[in-house]
């Protein structure tokens, strides 16, 4: 997926953010919060940001990568996200656009995109991005397949913005979403349409 530009009023959410509304039926992205990385005729493509893995540490992870000669100490330790359902074994680092690796892409606004090791090496040794979100898995929709959920109000979006993205609190991140768009988690209703 080439296109990563924003929303221009072409119809593409690259760079937004999805919420969840109450009543998503697929229980794997109930309540979800997710960075739209790519959004195309082809598909679209994000990362959830508010389901972590607790399963796993980033020590874990580099050791499961044999990221070796790394010094020895207190090194950095992200949180590990469950980015979605799709390719679970394979890792995404969404980050601030002041960390440019040779395999980094920018996407919309302040924020690259990088699935290489060399991104958790700098991670770890306190060179990467200033700010990061590691997943595991992403979020993959086939052609059209976003847009018909968008019409049938399974999402809201609102634009992304630093500060909700790479923040810590993941628990209440789908309510702050909400908030962004003005609107109270206690009053969206699952049954929204039914009499």
């Amino acid at each position: 997926m080439d296109d990563v530009s924003s929303d221009s009023g072409d119809g593409y959410l690259a760079g937004q953010i999805l919420i969840a509304m109450p009543s998503m039926s697929d229980p794997r992205f109930a309540r979800t919060v997710i960075y739209v990385c790519a959004h195309n005729a082809d598909g679209a493509m994000g990362l959830v940001l508010n389901r972590l893995i607790s399963s796993i540490t980033f020590k874990d992870l580099l050791e499961e990568l044999k990221v070796e000669d790394l010094p020895s100490g207190e090194a950095a330790s992200p949180a590990i996200h469950f980015g979605g359902p799709v390719e679970t074994g394979r890792g995404f680092v969404l980050h601030s656009a002041d960390y440019v690796g040779p395999d980094s892409m920018p996407l919309a606004g302040a924020f690259a995109l990088t699935a290489t090791v060399d991104i958790l090496k700098a991670i770890a040794v306190g060179e990467g991005p200033q700010q990061h979100l590691l997943a595991l898995g992403y979020a993959g929709w086939g052609p059209g397949q976003l847009d018909g959920e968008l019409q049938e109000n399974a999402w809201l979006s609102v634009e992304a913005d630093p500060e909700l993205v790479f923040d810590g609190g993941a628990e209440d991140k789908w309510e702050r979403a909400l908030a962004k768009l003005g609107i109270s988690a206690s009053l969206l209703s699952s049954d929204a349409g039914h009499a």
